[in-house]
């Protein structure tokens, strides 16, 4: 079955100008639009969708991209394509979920066969191809987070750098020259995985502005190694006075019981705050200062983005949402001569 790109090489174009000449969103030179029209003629292409895409007919659909990785924290995964839901539903919209790893062959599939009329892109990678692809299709389209290359984009997400500062602003108003960043396995960072490597900069950016120690370890997620881990920082000389965790709800119960193990407590011998959780840190015990992701705020305004492109034209741009700061008391001056 002949797919978009059949069409785009026999009549000799792009596969984003023959998107335009058959939804008409773009006006089109009569020469081309002719091409096009013969190319889907002699490839019978989709007869039915083009029928529908030249009519301006919608399904009401939005085709979500979200692989489910071997490293993939699933309920921070699930809370996003929750938000997208049901961002989606206040505008009359569905969302169709493509999961597979590979998401490109999916989101060609949807995207040549006009089942869906725009994309919504989750957990995007420093290198993502999806981005590429996104530009190629010309549909309308909203990333849920920052690629390295966001020419022709619209990107909407968390402003982890910022995030990642006002932890350490607030640690090291509070007192502390030496901090330490406990991040994710190996692997997040490995694969591009573009939010942890933003935080962890950010991170050492601040803490390098305010003239203070700073050190970043990769932890990976059972109990041992986190113990090992935490082991290693707190035995470091200086040790920290104050630790940023950014990672998985597992990990940071291991870091507090590691903590009490130790035979300290926080906040009196150590400051400990909960970097972007999508998870409630206030009955952790202690409960943890926490500046949250909440999938809410990045995903209800990438779905905004993608129905108005669906009306008109909007710029591609990167919209980064503020981070806030949620105090439990896990925070305190550092004792003297630490």
């Amino acid at each position: 079955m002949a797919n978009i790109h059949d069409v785009a090489r026999v009549a000799g174009v792009s596969i984003s100008t023959v998107s335009y000449a058959l939804s008409g969103k773009r006006p089109i030179g009569e020469k081309t639009r002719r091409r096009i029209d013969e190319a889907v003629r002699e490839l019978d292409y989709m007869p039915n969708a083009a029928g529908r895409m030249l009519a301006g007919t919608r399904t009401r659909i939005f085709a979500l991209t979200a692989p489910l990785r071997s490293d993939t924290y699933a309920p921070a995964h699930m809370a996003f394509v929750l938000a997208v839901a049901t961002a989606a539903r206040k505008y009359d919209y569905d969302v169709l979920l493509l999961t597979e790893d590979e998401a490109t062959d999916g989101l060609h599939r949807v995207s040549s066969s006009r089942l869906v009329d725009g994309i919504i892109v989750l957990d995007v990678s420093l290198h993502d191809e999806r981005a590429d692809l996104v530009r190629s299709l010309g549909v309308p389209a909203a990333l849920i987070g920052v690629p390295a290359d966001t020419e022709g984009l619209v990107c909407v997400d968390l402003d982890f750098e910022a995030a990642a500062g006002l932890a350490v602003d607030r640690l090291v108003d509070a007192g502390h020259r030496s901090l330490a960043l406990l991040g994710h396995p190996p692997m997040v960072y490995e694969r591009g995985s573009n939010f942890p490597m933003r935080f962890r900069d950010g991170f050492l950016r601040r803490a390098a502005d305010r003239g203070v120690r700073a050190s970043f370890s990769m932890v990976e997620k059972d109990a041992p190694h986190v113990r090992t881990a935490l082991a290693g920082v707190l035995d470091a000389d200086p040790a920290p006075t104050g630790v940023v965790v950014h990672a998985d709800e597992g990990v940071h119960k291991a870091v507090l019981e590691a903590i009490a193990a130790r035979g300290l407590s926080v906040p009196d011998d150590l400051s400990v705050i909960a970097g972007v959780p999508t998870f409630d840190t206030s009955g952790f015990t202690p409960p943890l200062d926490a500046i949250p992701l909440i999938p809410a705020d990045s995903c209800t305004r990438a779905v905004e983005l993608a129905v108005q492109q669906l009306d008109g034209t909007v710029e591609p741009r990167v919209e980064l949402v503020a981070p806030k700061y949620r105090d439990h008391g896990s925070v305190a001056a550092p004792r003297p001569g630490s």
